[in-house]
């Protein structure tokens, strides 16, 4: 199967695509146009914010964790009700919440950015039980969050510097050790934005520009690549019922083609899992 549309409203900035398992319900974002994006038996779902929004959990049926731009939020799918948790680097003003997953130990991993995308001035976060701890600092776009099925193993990237990372997790899921490189595409075409991991551990990425995602195995092995028609693709999702559609979201900024900004749907033969709660 060739990529198939399956939302099309034009993101500027599409983001933060994941699949809520109780609701069976995919959402994903516009986070310059800041909107919490879904849809439901055919219809298409919006939500606007009075910020930036790029990513989310889930927390219960009705309530999603979303990382605005300045926070952590407790967001009401009933009613639209918001609750600030936590601030987000409220010390700077210049930055914004980029890619963000949850962990299968509850926790929610967030990364942050310069709105201008300023090198080194992005981090990587890691909530759980009310608490955020700072991860990683100095990034410049730091994407890829995703984690093995076994939960003891992280994935990260930075976009700018074309690096993806493997971590150690303990068994509460804080990083063990140093993170070592798991794929280096420096001096190639292929940037690697948001991704996600199969149950079998291979490890699903969006590669920014090249209008492709790529499939590694877990020793970092390129084992395919499926073409989508949008050039920019931010974040994929494994989705429907039996988890074996990829949603992909894709940008339209800085592009004027048709296709760009659309979320597609994929076939890509292979099964994920099911999204883990956050613990908020």
């Amino acid at each position: 199967m060739s990529a198939q549309v399956f939302d099309p409203r034009i993101c500027e900035l599409g983001e933060g695509a994941f699949w809520h398992p109780e609701r069976g319900q995919p959402f994903w974002f516009d986070i310059l146009g800041r909107r919490l994006l879904s849809r439901q038996d055919g219809a298409e779902l919006e939500w606007r914010f009075d910020e930036m929004v790029s990513a989310a959990g889930w927390i219960g049926r009705d309530q999603l964790l979303i990382a605005s731009e300045s926070a952590l939020i407790r967001f009401d799918l009933r009613n639209g009700q918001q609750k600030r948790l936590i601030a987000l680097e409220a010390d700077r003003p210049g930055n914004r919440s980029n890619d963000g997953r949850a962990d299968p130990f509850g926790g929610f991993w967030i990364s942050t950015m310069a709105r201008n995308a300023q090198a080194g001035q992005g981090a990587i976060y890691r909530y759980l039980d009310g608490e955020l701890r700072l991860l990683r600092g100095n990034m410049s776009i730091p994407n890829a969050i995703c984690f093995s099925p076994d939960g003891r193993l992280a994935y990260f990237a930075d976009t700018a510097a074309q690096v993806v990372w493997s971590q150690d997790l303990d068994e509460q899921g804080w990083p063990l050790a140093e993170a070592r490189v798991f794929l280096d595409l420096s001096g190639t075409d292929q940037f690697p934005d948001g991704a996600v991991t199969d149950d079998q551990g291979r490890f699903w990425n969006a590669r920014w520009g090249s209008g492709t995602v790529a499939c590694h195995a877990p020793d970092g092995r390129l084992l395919k690549q499926l073409a989508l028609p949008a050039v920019q693709p931010s974040c994929p999702v494994f989705a429907g019922p039996d988890l074996t559609r990829l949603i992909v979201t894709s940008a339209a900024e800085g592009r004027h083609g048709p296709d760009d900004g659309r979320t597609w749907l994929l076939a890509p033969n292979a099964r994920g899992r099911a999204e883990p709660r956050v613990h908020a």
